[in-house]
């Protein structure tokens, strides 16, 4: 695995909606579970660190708020989490 997203969602009265943050968190916990499953593949174990490093990471907090103003004017937002050369990458895609 290479990159995954997350497509953060506003919430209306109708539609639930999740953040970034709390979309890494339940993809984390996702992970999680099935590493507890003993579904040890590299795959997982590639999401699960990507996700720890990116809430773990400074920059998080200047994504969440990016991308919670382009929800709040209405646009569709995709955060592309990956590693270039060993290092994490976070790309913010408008729609």
């Amino acid at each position: 695995m290479e990159s995954f997203d997350l497509e953060p969602r506003y919430s209306s009265g109708e539609l639930p909606g999740k953040c970034i943050k709390c979309l890494a968190e339940q993809k984390l916990d996702t992970c999680l579970r099935e590493l507890l499953r003993g579904e040890d593949s590299e795959e997982v174990w590639q999401r699960f660190q990507m996700l720890v490093t990116f809430l773990k990471s400074p920059e998080s907090q200047r994504l969440r708020d990016e991308a919670e103003k382009y929800l709040a004017e209405g646009k569709k937002v995709r955060l592309r989490l990956s590693v270039t050369d060993g290092k994490p990458k976070y790309e913010i895609n408008i729609g």
